[in-house]
């Protein structure tokens, strides 16, 4: 069959260069954002910084070429009167989770292995500890994969292998061992301090030097050189770095409580300093698109500045939102969080919920209660035995409050947790609990209960 030429009607969906860079500035953290404008500003001669923008909102009508500013409430409260420290920064030293994962990504290993490390990595204690059990771990494995607890034996060696040496330890006797393991095996004393580390760490604590001398074979002065090298040792070896929380953030709302109202309003030092720069404009303007050239930039100087507008009209819109439904949370902390899902905003905001997905990743709120992201106030919905709905971070919360309140001596089993939360309306399976357990990072019972007889 010979070739021919034929017309076809096809429909697709294609986003204009508007929209697009809407959309791009829309997802953007605070910081990406200030670095966006940074750039614009280098790089389009119609924009120009206006440090000295006034602080209300454009009235309506007033042109978008004009500093995107919104108008923020007075209530002359202290977080008010803090707003600017949002906008500093702490430097922020590399987190333990990074540094071993760096480590991994040059060890040759398989998807897998590696996936297991990770898990190890994240479930780290912020001293380095591993204080969960592998039975804790199992039910965050991806769904689809055959992971068995004894698969994380081999991964939690090789976590044990990396800087800093005791990290992954599940007991400062284990922290201590790995670390003079790792010693050079000619290291003066190393195998006296072995000896005096595998159960003899309480004659040491209570300084009982001629039980412990007898314990280890030795005699006083190789043992008081033992005892040097251990109190070199690190017994938090996670401590030297930077806490997981040390990021680099500046929050977009600000939420504070004005005469018995929550309200959402735009944190200052997110907002650009930027403008139109009239004296350019009106120049090309007047050689009515001579130049092709400046006449580009112009018009996308334009589009940034609705670009600007529009991303903070959004960002305030959602925010207003979620203070709206979760005014519970910030009267009573994450035990009235309700539950929330982005098609619920997108629906009542008449968004398309990919929009709203955007503006709750990477977006912040400073609040009474702490810094989080707007995606923190999203949670599923579990029912109750009533017919209503309580959220899965509002259980979380429950669970946390049993679990601090329980008798040291008989801690609460991940069943007996379930019973306890039925007993208040809740129903939530036992494996469900033993998945929250593990993500608020709490021990299971079996090593409460055995961090108990340590104690007594």
């Amino acid at each position: 069959m010979g070739p021919a030429i034929a017309l076809r009607l096809r429909q697709h969906l294609t986003l204009t260069p508007q929209v697009q860079q809407a959309l791009k500035l829309l997802q953007m953290s605070a910081m990406e954002f200030a670095q966006e404008m940074e750039q614009a500003l280098t790089s389009n001669p119609f924009l120009e910084e206006n440090p000295d923008a006034p602080t209300p909102a454009p009235r309506e009508g007033a042109s978008v070429e004009d500093v995107i500013v919104p108008q923020e409430p007075s209530s002359g409260g202290p977080l008010e009167r803090e707003q600017d420290d949002w906008g500093s920064l702490n430097d922020a030293q590399p987190t333990l989770s990074q540094h071993l994962r760096e480590q991994l990504m040059i060890l040759p290993m398989n998807d897998r292995d590696r996936g297991l490390a990770h898990m190890i990595i994240d479930s780290l204690e912020d001293d380095g500890y591993f204080k969960l059990t592998f039975d804790d771990l199992v039910p965050l494995a991806p769904s689809g994969e055959d992971v068995r607890a004894e698969d994380f034996g081999p991964a939690l060696r090789l976590v044990q292998t990396l800087d800093p040496a005791g990290v992954g330890a599940r007991s400062l006797e284990e922290c201590l061992l790995l670390q003079l393991q790792a010693l050079p095996e000619k290291t003066p004393q190393r195998d006296v301090a072995m000896k005096i580390v595998k159960g003899n760490l309480s004659l040491l604590a209570n300084r009982e030097w001629a039980r412990l001398q007898h314990a280890v074979g030795c005699d006083e002065a190789t043992l008081h050189r033992a005892r040097a090298l251990i109190r070199s040792l690190d017994p938090r070896p996670g401590h030297r770095f930077g806490a997981q929380e040390a990021r680099y953030v500046v929050p977009d709302v600000i939420v504070k409580k004005l005469r018995d109202r929550w309200v959402a309003v735009i944190n200052p030092a997110s907002l650009p300093r930027v403008r139109l720069n009239r004296a350019y404009a009106d120049a090309i303007q007047s050689k009515n698109g001579s130049n092709q050239s400046l006449a580009r930039h112009l018009q996308e100087a334009r589009w940034l500045l609705r670009s600007i507008e529009q991303r903070f009209a959004t960002i305030q819109r959602v925010a207003d939102a979620i203070v709206a439904r979760q005014r519970g949370f910030f009267e009573y902390g994450e035990v009235a969080m309700k539950p929330l899902t982005l098609k619920l905003i997108a629906g009542e905001l008449g968004l398309h919920e990919s929009t709203v997905c955007r503006v709750t990743n990477s977006k912040y709120m400073a609040t009474p209660r702490g810094l989080f992201e707007f995606k923190h106030f999203f949670s599923r919905r579990l029912a109750t035995e009533n017919g209503g709905a309580a959220s899965a971070t509002a259980v979380r919360a429950v669970m946390k409050e049993l679990i601090a309140a329980e008798d040291p001596r008989a801690p609460l089993s991940d069943a007996e947790l379930a019973r306890l939360l039925a007993q208040q309306g809740l129903r939530v399976a036992r494996r469900t609990i033993t998945k929250y357990r593990a993500l608020m990072r709490l021990p299971s019972v079996d090593v409460r209960r055995a961090d108990m007889r340590r104690i007594a």
